[in-house]
């Protein structure tokens, strides 16, 4: 099976890979929000998307019809670097953009605490935004940006440039660990940190082997590879192709399911972070007259979006896993609960899109170049932080618990 089979027509190779190895009674409702079949809340160890209403489906076709949640809304996180804007081909900063996002996406995984909620979690210290001086304290995800920002701006360490991650000589795993130094009231250190130096030593020396020492030149080389034509599932495909650690896959049952969470957000946060001002103009790294055709892409499979779909009630948990996840017990990674927790939260995004498609056609309105499961996952995981954090509560719609996110520790998310 190739990557074009498997993740353009995600829905039907999930579909039947779930049916027949993860859940075998998982149902697979109409693309319509309406509202929720009688039979989905059974007492069985299924996780069913179920399609509950029409509201959140609503919400979000709000948000993008007054262009308030656009790709473009990636350049208004404050710790983001940004590309030239408008785009200059000829601008330096465009490497060292494409160096950072590609560093990033290669270590965006495990990020959960053990002693999550609590104030001496692994944190680390940096200004609030770029050009600030005050200092706040950045957890999850968020931790990781600040980390390389903080060795840039601060340490005057490349971190983020492969010549020099890629070399012990240059940048010695002691560098690298005072790199990720903890806050000072943290007991804890970044998990996995001796997968996250593998990594780097793996990817950068690949970089600099083959594609000149920087993203941009695989860029370079995808774009001759594919004639200037080349689409964000293609660019997937190439990076897959090219680094093992982007290789988020399992056989189950002698049956391969392909994930690739940190190979598509690495795709798509280019995409996004390269997005021109004007949505008719032509993505810098998309060129061709096909675009980006980004719609082909799938919501990235981690451990906030489920959370968040379950408190939407568009994700139907067993008992047993609810017990599983308030217990705190890890889920094994690649083991059939974990899978199908993620398999299922791709299905129940794609069922959120074809509603909203649905509801921009029947108010005469095309939604098929604005909507994408990747801006459903940027909207959700960002609604995820929002609602934990207190900043924000869903009004107007019936929600589940905000239950804990899944505990998998592994380097594919």
């Amino acid at each position: 099976m190739t990557l074009l089979t498997c993740v353009s027509t995600s829905i039907s190779v999930l579909q039947r890979c779930l049916k027949s190895i993860l859940i075998p009674r998982l149902p697979i409702y109409a693309s319509t929000f309406i509202e929720k079949h009688s039979t989905t809340r059974q007492e069985n160890e299924d996780i069913n998307p179920v399609i509950t209403s029409s509201e959140f489906a609503y919400k979000i076709r709000q948000k993008l019809r007054s262009e308030s949640y656009t790709p473009r809304t990636w350049r208004t996180h404050p710790l983001h670097l940004l590309p030239s804007d408008p785009y200059i081909a000829s601008d330096p900063a465009n490497k060292s953009v494409l160096n950072w996002i590609f560093l990033i996406s290669c270590l965006n995984f495990s990020f959960w605490s053990e002693k999550e909620g609590q104030p001496d979690r692994y944190g680390v210290e940096w200004r609030d935004k770029w050009d600030s001086d005050e200092k706040k304290l950045w957890t999850g995800y968020w931790s990781l940006v600040a980390s390389l920002n903080r060795a840039l701006a601060d340490d005057n360490i490349p971190i983020t440039d492969p010549n020099f991650y890629s070399s012990e000589l240059l940048c010695p795993d002691s560098l690298i660990e005072h790199v990720f130094r903890a806050a000072p009231q943290s007991t804890e250190p970044i998990p996995l940190l001796k997968e996250r130096i593998a990594i780097m030593r793996e990817v950068g020396s690949i970089l600099c082997k083959d594609f000149g020492g920087s993203f941009q030149g695989f860029l370079e080389e995808f774009h001759l590879r594919h004639n200037g034509e080349g689409t964000a599932l293609q660019l997937v495909q190439m990076v897959v192709d090219t680094f093992p650690t982007y290789r988020d896959e399992f056989v189950l049952n002698g049956e391969k399911v392909r994930l690739w969470k940190r190979a598509q957000i690495l795709v798509a946060e280019t995409w996004a972070a390269f997005f021109p001002a004007t949505p008719t103009a032509t993505h810098p790294i998309f060129p061709g007259a096909r675009g980006p055709k980004i719609q082909q892409l799938t919501m990235f499979a981690d451990y906030r979006v489920p959370q968040i779909l379950y408190h939407l009630r568009i994700l139907d948990y067993p008992p047993s896993l609810l017990g599983t996840l308030h217990n705190g017990t890890p889920l094994a990674s690649g083991a059939p609960e974990e899978i199908s927790l993620r398999s299922a939260s791709i299905i129940a995004v794609e069922r959120v899109r074809e509603e909203i498609l649905r509801l921009f056609t029947e108010a005469g309105e095309s939604g098929e170049d604005v909507v994408s499961s990747v801006l459903i996952d940027f909207y959700l995981w960002d609604l995820a932080k929002k609602i934990e954090s207190g900043e924000e509560k869903i009004e107007g719609m019936e929600t589940a618990e905000l239950v804990p996110i899944h505990r998998t520790r592994s380097i594919w998310y």
